[in-house]
């Protein structure tokens, strides 16, 4: 959004090795444990918005083009776009083998131009904004600069159409300080965009949630907010941890909208940085429904950091960094018609288990309808049963994906399943920080029907140093998708499991530049998938 062609120099990507602003680190042991945590702000820009086209579209899930396939959309965020380094991209795989539709800032009917460092795709949600039962895209373009305002953000909605995504109307872009009560003005390292959920509420109306970490406010720097988008006639509002009804309070570099999950029923919005009694960055998660309270902001439900109720019995430490990673899936409950609830993962990367510093852990929850919240496991390498073994560095919990395969069926252990990635995993000696993933039951015991993967056993390619296996993951009802954005060029791919892949198995499906009618090339190809 400005004509200012020099890279953004405050990327923060995993692969950078750099702490956000403000961090306090016990340990940097590799560059996989430079989470991305920092984003803020929120407005709205106008734009020709597609009518409603109600029977012109099948109304399947993640279905850009109507024909009720389900395609795929697999990020580059640091591609190369018209000469402009790290502007970035997106790939829609549609799904039948009808091709591939590149689109990026340089498609007709998307706003703006490429610029350098802008990473377009760093963040992606699915759902159909105006009801036409085609799927729409929301990009979070985070490292935007609005103007002179250097990484403020933006998000723009791309929208599905018969003729397929971006192909028929123009897209409508979400900026902070515009039209809308969505916070003020830009301002510098805002990251707008930095996460992103979706849904459509059970009254049937569709919402967008954009994290905006970076905020700045009276209470100090990076407090954070999310930026609320409902309707089809997009009304708008802010929310921040000094929002009435909202868990805690907004402190410095809580980074309060850092990670974002959402079901129909239910969205769960991360503060990663948020102190817990005296433990700088702790971390803590707040929970809300998508309807609207008499405030006029979703409704809120609860909040918890690690070590309070209803957590694991489990003191909260520096650096923890619970809730940097969120993942849910809805739930149907014995004796439920629907599903009517959410299961819930809280990643917490930065778990040291005993002497083992950074080793990683994962929480598991039951959101129940009523809103309240029950702790269903604690997982991490070292629980009976669970391959593997927790390991200094490991970070099992950077990344996570949660599922359910059948929404017809009360839930079971097989019908909903969780993946860990773990990108600090070391395969050998002479590959540290190769990486992998682990496939678990979302609910029941998590050894029960557990499946590794790592690079050269499952993953195809490697193991190779610094590949950081799991460092992206993504989900459909029928496979994990494991984005491998890193490591050698020609490995780079998104590959597809079955949930119920066993350890080593190979996988269903690959993605991968230069195959299937994608373009050949690529810098991060993978490194976001929907």
């Amino acid at each position: 959004m400005s004509t200012d062609g020099d890279e953004k120099t405050r990327h923060y990507a995993v692969a950078a090795g750099a702490h956000p602003p403000g961090r306090k680190t016990r340990c940097q042991r590799g560059a996989v444990g430079a989470v991305v945590v920092a984003l803020m702000g929120l407005g709205l820009t106008t734009g020709v918005t597609p009518a409603a086209a109600a029977g012109t579209c099948a109304g399947a899930q993640s279905d850009f083009n109507g024909d009720g396939i389900r395609d795929t959309a697999i990020a580059d965020p640091d591609a190369t776009v018209s000469g402009q380094a790290r502007a970035g991209l997106v790939h829609v795989v549609l799904g039948g083998g009808k091709g591939v539709v590149e689109i990026s800032q340089d498609t007709p009917n998307v706003a703006d131009g490429p610029e350098a460092g802008d990473r377009f795709g760093f963040s992606l949600a699915v759902y159909d904004a105006n009801k036409d039962g085609c799927s729409d895209l929301a990009v979070g373009i985070p490292y935007e600069d609005v103007g002179t305002v250097k990484d403020a953000g933006y998000v723009q909605v791309i929208y599905g159409s018969t003729t397929a995504v971006g192909s028929e109307f123009n897209s409508r872009g979400f900026v902070q300080g515009e039209t809308q009560p969505l916070g003020g003005g830009p301002e510098p390292e805002d990251w707008l965009g930095y996460a992103l959920a979706a849904g459509t509420s059970p009254t049937g109306f569709p919402f967008l949630v954009i994290g905006v970490p970076g905020e700045d406010g009276a209470a100090g720097t990076d407090i954070g907010l999310f930026g609320y988008v409902y309707g089809t006639d997009y009304q708008a509002a802010s929310v921040g941890q000094d929002t009435t009804g909202v868990w805690e309070e907004a402190e410095p570099y809580d980074r309060f909208g850092a990670s974002i999950t959402a079901t129909d029923r239910h969205f769960v919005v991360g503060a990663p940085g948020e102190s817990i009694d005296t433990v700088a960055f702790a971390g803590g998660v707040a929970a809300f429904r998508p309807s609207i309270n008499a405030d006029g902001i979703p409704e809120p439900l609860f909040g918890m950091g690690q070590g309070r109720t209803p957590g694991p019995d489990a003191a909260a430490q520096t650096d923890d960094r619970y809730g940097s990673v969120l993942a849910m899936a809805p739930y149907r409950p014995s004796g439920a018609a629907t599903t009517t609830d959410s299961v819930l993962a809280v990643g917490v990367p930065g778990e040291d288990l005993g002497t083992t510093v950074d080793a990683g852990a994962v929480h598991v929850y039951h959101v129940k309808a009523d809103g309240t919240v029950v702790l269903l496991n604690w997982i991490d390498q070292n629980i009976d049963g669970v391959e593997g073994d927790a390991e200094a560095g490991d970070f099992f919990g950077q990344r996570l994906a949660a599922v359910n395969t059948a929404t017809n069926v009360v839930s079971t252990a097989t019908t909903m399943r969780l993946a860990v990635g773990v990108p600090g995993e070391e395969s050998t000696e002479d590959a540290p920080e190769a990486g992998g993933v682990q496939i678990l039951p979302a609910i029941g015991a998590p050894g029960a029907s557990d499946a590794w993967l790592e690079p050269g056993a499952g993953i195809p390619s490697g193991p190779v140093t610094r590949t950081y296996a799991g460092i992206s993951l993504g989900s459909s009802p029928a496979l994990l998708y494991v984005g491998v954005p890193y490591g050698p060029a020609d490995g780079r791919a998104v590959h597809g499991f079955p949930w119920n892949a066993t350890t080593g198995s190979a996988p269903t499906q690959t993605w991968k530049p230069g195959e299937g009618g994608i373009p050949a090339g690529g810098t991060s190809f993978g490194a976001t998938v929907r």
